[in-house]
């Protein structure tokens, strides 16, 4: 079933870049062969940019944090399984405690390596790591797949309790909020917006059968989602029939 997440706000919208970017990574990285290898260093370098740019690790401290106590504050619950909130509190302390740990800056093993950042640099030209351009990287490349992976995964190792943070609160927030059945009469969904606490995030989910993909436009007070399809010439055009999908607005 195709799953759209829509943020609210720029913490939740680097959150899920990071995610994205992170999924093409380790499925680059589980591949033997060196273009995939090269495409996993590639978007290894983009991470580094964005949690460059993002104080990243307080914020998700704070945030794991924040919600092992709302867990907490569960327990006895009838209406909670405790195995499945026992096991979502571990998680979230392992997040941290291993957060905690890894007490370099975020991305500094990568910053720090100079030949890493001469790459980096090469790659805002078109082509511009072609191997008469850069030389070592193409000799890296033809070192063979386990040196390659050992290098990677030096790289990538001091980003993976960020990582594993991430994907524990996106979990949460996933999770949270109730998911309604909705119809877009014409392709078109509006709903204003009430609330002492607003949503961070909606979901949309749609059915496999659905030939068209929603636009949104959201903020604290409505959702606008149009939906669109695309033509031979993969241009957008409106969907002009009713859509069935669930809505769900997600908050942590």
């Amino acid at each position: 079933m195709p799953s759209y997440d829509y943020p609210f706000n720029e913490r939740i919208r680097t959150l899920l870049r990071v995610e994205d970017l992170f999924s093409k990574v380790l499925h680059n990285l589980a591949s033997s062969d060196e273009n995939h290898h090269h495409s996993a260093l590639l978007t290894l370098l983009q991470i580094s940019d964005i949690v460059d740019r993002a104080d990243l690790r307080s914020d998700l401290l704070q945030e794991l944090a924040r919600q092992k106590l709302v867990m907490e504050t569960l327990r006895g619950n009838p209406a909670i399984a405790p195995k499945k909130l026992d096991s979502l509190i571990s998680d979230l302390s392992t997040a941290e405690a291993s957060l905690r740990e890894e007490n370099t800056k975020l991305g500094q093993t990568l910053r720090t390596n100079e030949w890493l950042m001469a790459i980096k640099q090469r790659t805002g030209i078109p082509g511009g790591v072609c191997e008469f351009d850069v030389p070592s990287y193409h000799f890296w490349l033809n070192l063979g797949e386990e040196r390659r992976k050992q290098d990677l995964l030096s790289w990538i190792q001091p980003l993976m309790p960020m990582y594993q943070a991430i994907l524990v609160i996106l979990k949460i927030l996933r999770g949270s909020g109730a998911t309604l059945k909705k119809v877009a009469p014409n392709g078109v969904y509006q709903e204003m917006l009430a609330g002492a606490k607003p949503a961070q995030m909606l979901r949309v989910d749609m059915a496999d059968i659905t030939q068209c993909f929603p636009e949104v436009s959201a903020n604290k007070y409505a959702i606008n989602i149009r939906f669109l399809t695309l033509d031979n010439a993969q241009k957008t055009q409106k969907y002009e029939n009713d859509v069935k999908f669930s809505l769900t607005l997600c908050n942590l």
